[in-house]
């Protein structure tokens, strides 16, 4: 409905005081306005009005950002999570990758130092893998992926890239067992590469390296001295590494020393093998001769006298001298006409 006169603004009254009031205030403000863009007064006033006003916009815009702020971090929270999440598994994936990456080139690597040992020794070798290791006190075994099926016979030697590991000592159709040189049962001929001392290396009892029980007082055996494969019994080619000797000290009885080999193969971490098929010569006395003679087709037949080849002599002519079982009486020889 339509505003009554006395409920209208006094600014805008229809009275003449009113009007002045309003001029008189356009001027001010003009004035005001001509001074500070001229002069600058003013600019010191707002200045210390935006100090006092600025804590109470900062305070009042306080809720607000706080309310943005927790509606940000409760609506990011689930998505932060789900990327840390996806970060961890790149992170594993990618470690997990280097570490195959790092096996597979330490692989490569002993792959090539076997395949170096075969061509530098022109060896007839089979590459084996290991696919089972026993390594306990009383027996040092492993478990190769080759059987009868592929050509392996018991008594085969196994090397790896650094040296002599053991035997072949039982074989099935697609695997094999093979007795390491660390077995207590095991025992393997070998000379000193210094001194040239022949003498047999037995496996720890403990399972650990390898000993050299009977060792004499005046041999010439040292901490440091490399043992190579003498051939001895012929299971073993010659001139393979074995071990080292590590520590000489004399035995229980005195009578002699015992030395420490540690092996020079790899016996903990070879994956790969290679499996012997040229074997050594056995050493030992030469096979006896064959019966020497006269061919057999120059043998006479049986039942046959010594008359008729004499008389079948021209005469004059000598005739030899017949053992005395089949001898005939010279006369008769010398009577025929």
């Amino acid at each position: 409905m339509a505003r009554s006169r006395d409920e209208s603004s006094p600014l805008f009254a229809g009275n003449a005081a009113g009007t002045l009031r309003l001029i008189v205030y356009l001027a001010l403000a003009m004035v005001l306005m001509v001074l500070d863009h001229r002069n600058g007064w003013l600019w010191r006033v707002r200045y210390a009005a935006s100090v006092v006003v600025e804590p109470v916009y900062r305070l009042a815009n306080l809720p607000g950002a706080g309310i943005r702020t927790l509606s940000v971090a409760f609506a990011d929270r689930k998505l932060l999570t789900e990327q840390n999440q996806r970060l961890r598994e790149d992170l594993l994936l990618a470690n997990a990758r280097l570490n195959r990456m790092a096996g597979v080139a330490e692989q490569n690597q002993r792959l090539k130092e076997l395949l170096d040992t075969q061509r530098s020794l022109d060896l007839n070798v089979q590459l084996a893998r290991v696919v089972g290791v026993d390594l306990g006190a009383w027996q040092q075994r492993l478990v190769l992926n080759l059987g009868s099926r592929d050509g392996v016979k018991p008594g085969q030697p196994v090397i790896d890239a650094h040296g002599v590991m053991g035997q072949v000592v039982e074989v099935l159709p697609t695997t094999s067992v093979v007795m390491l040189v660390t077995d207590p049962a095991h025992a393997i001929p070998v000379v000193v590469e210094r001194s040239g001392l022949r003498t047999v290396a037995y496996g720890a009892r403990d399972g650990d390296g390898m000993v050299l029980p009977n060792i004499p007082l005046a041999a010439d055996v040292r901490p440091g001295d490399r043992l190579l494969t003498s051939g001895l019994g012929g299971r073993f080619p010659p001139g393979f590494p074995v071990g080292k000797v590590v520590a000489v000290a004399p035995a229980a009885t005195g009578m002699f020393r015992v030395a420490q080999v540690q092996p020079a193969a790899d016996l903990e971490r070879s994956e790969d093998v290679l499996l012997l098929h040229d074997q050594a010569e056995p050493d030992g006395p030469p096979a006896p001769a064959a019966a020497a003679g006269p061919p057999a087709s120059l043998a006479p037949a049986p039942g046959a006298t010594a008359a008729a080849p004499a008389a079948a002599a021209p005469v004059g002519t000598r005739t030899p001298v017949q053992p005395r079982a089949s001898a005939a009486p010279p006369a008769t020889a010398a009577s025929t006409p």
